[in-house]
């Protein structure tokens, strides 16, 4: 049973840091791409960011460019997500999700139950 349970979410002021964690089980972790997604109230899910399967590429949504860096850990079987210089727009539960292409987000088919941040101003 593949398993994806993401760690970390909370409260933070305007411009603090906090990191996420999502540890996985069931699946051989190194052969899956690994992505964040997060869903605001009233929004629909969208991407945050990508690794592939080795950790040499990665792809960032606009909106956190420069401020969230993804990595993982293979050894660990965990995926985890930096998140500097946070704004009341990253308020939103995080998502982790496992798919075959760090390319293809959309054929992610695995995932987590997800983490709220929330942002205060």
């Amino acid at each position: 049973q593949v398993q994806l349970v993401e760690a970390g979410g909370g409260l933070v002021q305007t411009g603090g840091s906090l990191t996420l964690s999502c540890a996985t089980s069931g699946l051989t972790f190194g052969t899956y791409a690994m992505g964040w997604f997060r869903q605001a109230p009233g929004k629909g899910r969208e991407f945050v960011a990508t690794i592939n399967q080795s950790g040499g590429f990665t792809s960032y949504a606009d909106s956190v460019k420069g401020r969230f860096t993804i990595s993982r850990d293979n050894a660990k079987n965990t995926v985890y997500l930096q998140m500097n210089s946070l704004k009341p727009e990253d308020t939103a539960t995080y998502y982790c999700a496992a798919g075959p292409s760090a390319t293809r987000t959309s054929l992610y088919d695995y995932w987590g139950q997800g983490t709220q941040i929330t942002v205060s101003s």
